[in-house]
């Protein structure tokens, strides 16, 4: 009895069909293998990546500044920044913006306007009696990295 073409493709076809299933099944288990092998090196290697900075946008335009908050030359962990911005015609737009920082002090401000009602602005960071000003002037520096130093604040008698 000859085979004929038709049985010999749906052979074939059943074949490649079976080797693609197995395929399928072990290449995930393959890569689960691998990744949880790369995930128990990770925590014995010296290396550590570096904490994701927070970042807060406030939509208003093209510039941005990071800030590091330190005290004693020390990073300053979930310090209180505010910044007021009074931008556009006659200053009628106002922004308030409040965010905190990571463990390594920092903290970035995007979607700042470039030109604003009163320059410069004023970052102010509190954390506890610790208090700061950095100022900024998107106008001179659109992009910008600056560090805050916090002081104690001396107690005010009323």
């Amino acid at each position: 009895m000859p085979i004929t073409i038709v049985e010999i493709f749906m052979k074939v076809r059943f074949v490649l069909t079976i080797l693609l299933l197995v395929a399928e099944m072990t290449l995930p288990l393959s890569s689960l293998q691998s990744s949880q092998q790369e995930n128990t090196a990770a925590p014995n290697s010296a290396t550590r990546s570096p904490e994701a900075i927070p970042v807060m946008d406030g939509g208003a335009g093209p510039c941005s500044l990071e800030l590091t908050v330190t005290s004693d030359t020390k990073p300053v962990a979930a310090a209180n920044v505010r910044v007021h911005i009074a931008y556009g015609f006659a200053g009628v737009r106002k922004l308030d913006l409040e965010a905190y920082t990571n463990n390594e002090g920092k903290l970035k401000f995007t979607g700042l306007p470039s030109r604003v009602k009163r320059p410069p602005l004023e970052f102010r960071a509190t954390k506890g009696k610790w208090a700061g000003i950095a100022v900024y002037d998107p106008e001179s520096e659109c992009n910008a990295k600056h560090e805050l130093t916090l002081v104690r604040q001396r107690d005010s008698q009323n």
